[in-house]
């Protein structure tokens, strides 16, 4: 039998101040990695509002984790056509029912496992994730799955080796032994940090131009006075 958010807001109670209940993550590796997952996307979506990114944060679905809390949430998470605002822990019944769009875990040795195994059937039976990608910071192993009839089919991926998501409208692929995000078209989504040094180096090179034509044009000035022609202003 199928519930409604409003039913199942009135079985579950008040978690608008519950905590995620996260292990710190393994190492520098995947923090650095975490980082650049969510600073290149809220910087690639910096006019939008209707999104949330969950990053080391526990998603809470019933009751019974209020109780224990036994369920560590995933690495990386993306909630879309909800309000994008600050939130401590992700709770399906103070949030209209709605489950992540988009999962990504980085990999461990002490995670592997799991995130390959159980997590992988949470995330496609219980949270009905569409997408579910992982990827590993130390041996770069990739790879992602998508929910086809209630079940992940492994997304191919193209010549580059990357991976399409829809629900980004973006690849993931490797760079610089990273994860990282690239438009259809191929280009690097970069980090704010890149976006800023890609606009200092364009502004150098159209100086550069500019000086350019200008000793040009000194140069043929010269040649015309050289002629006994006086070049117009």
């Amino acid at each position: 039998m199928s519930i409604t958010a409003r039913q199942l807001a009135e079985l579950m109670p008040d978690a608008t101040e519950v905590e995620s209940d996260e292990p710190e993550m393994e190492s520098s590796l995947h923090y650095i990695q975490l980082a650049l997952l969510v600073s290149c996307l809220e910087w690639l979506w910096r006019d939008k509002n209707d999104f949330f990114i969950g990053a080391n944060l526990t998603i809470y679905f019933n009751r019974q984790q209020l109780k224990n809390k036994d369920f560590r949430g995933p690495d990386f998470f993306l909630i879309k056509q909800t309000k994008k605002r600050p939130r401590k822990s992700w709770v399906t019944w103070e949030e209209e029912g709605k489950y992540p769009d988009l999962i990504i875990e980085l990999l461990s040795e002490s995670t592997a496992d799991v995130d390959k195994n159980f997590k992988k059937e949470l995330y496609q039976h219980r949270l009905r994730t569409p997408e579910y990608f992982w990827f590993s910071p130390d041996n770069l192993e990739f790879a992602g799955f998508r929910l086809n009839q209630g079940k992940y089919e492994e997304i191919s991926p193209n010549e580059l080796g990357w991976l399409w998501s829809e629900s980004l409208g973006l690849y993931l692929g490797l760079y610089q032994q990273q994860l990282r995000y690239f438009t259809l078209e191929g280009q690097l989504v970069p980090t704010p940090e890149e976006e800023a040094q890609q606009q200092i180096r364009f502004a150098q090179e159209q100086q550069q131009r500019a000086e350019q034509q200008q000793q040009r044009a000194e140069q043929l000035a010269a040649q015309l006075r050289a002629l006994g022609i006086e070049p117009e202003a």
